[in-house]
């Protein structure tokens, strides 16, 4: 499954390209302003980026650059309300793929989509298959080693497995049902916490030694993996 990010700060559009990615068989993350989506950038490799013009904290245009800078190969679209030509051109040279703007229709987006990946296949596959990286946080996925800061720290097979997904999914609320599907592959029985048990398994060992904790409770849904003093 391909991996996209969008970093769009009007939620019910960003809600909508979620959905709507997800549907035409698209893994999607969302970043809300520029800040976040900066931090994704830097702390993951994804398949594609779609970004908007005007964000808070960083605008589209230094966030393509910031893109570019990291891996050139990544394709960018900037989707956006500004139609002018010069908003267009500013886009392409900050280094953008392609430009869609507001309204858009999702059909003609995913088709776009697919045109630059298959401009650019399996780009970032090699740095998938190796490495995952999170704010301080790096698992090797070759060596099946991890590290906080630095420090390697020891996991079992469960809890790797556990914190792969997390890492494979950061700053994105995982439902309990869906973790229970995706690391253990059974369906989730309400009346077991065996998930409550691996997250309380690492948190001892990734967050208690350090003042910035990773990993985060979502009162009555589930876990998510985001940086927070």
């Amino acid at each position: 499954m391909k991996k996209i990010l969008v970093i769009e700060d009007e939620k019910r559009i960003a809600e909508i390209l979620q959905k709507g990615l997800y549907e035409f068989g698209f893994e999607v993350s969302v970043a809300f302003d520029g800040d976040t989506g900066k931090r994704l950038i830097n702390s993951n490799s994804y398949d594609l980026i779609i970004t908007d013009i005007i964000l808070p904290h960083h605008n589209g245009f230094e966030l393509t650059k910031v893109i570019k800078d990291k891996n050139p190969h990544t394709p960018v679209i900037m989707l956006t309300a500004l139609g002018a030509t010069d908003d267009k051109l500013d886009g392409f040279d900050a280094g953008a793929d392609d430009y869609m703007v507001k309204p858009f229709d999702l059909r003609e987006l995913n088709a776009r989509i697919n045109v630059l990946l298959k401009r650019h296949p399996n780009q970032n596959e090699n740095v998938v298959m190796n490495e995952l990286k999170y704010d301080s946080l790096t698992m090797q996925l070759d060596t099946r080693k991890v590290f906080r800061s630095g420090k390697e720290i020891k996991l079992t097979p469960k809890e790797f497995n556990l914190l792969k997904y997390l890492l494979e999914n950061p700053e994105r609320v995982l439902p309990r049902s869906e973790i229970a599907e995706k690391v253990w592959d059974t369906h989730f029985d309400t009346g077991t916490n065996f998930i409550d048990v691996y997250i309380n398994y690492l948190r001892g060992k990734i967050d208690k030694a350090f003042d910035k904790k990773l990993i985060h409770t979502s009162p009555g849904i589930g876990f998510i993996l985001k940086s927070e003093e």
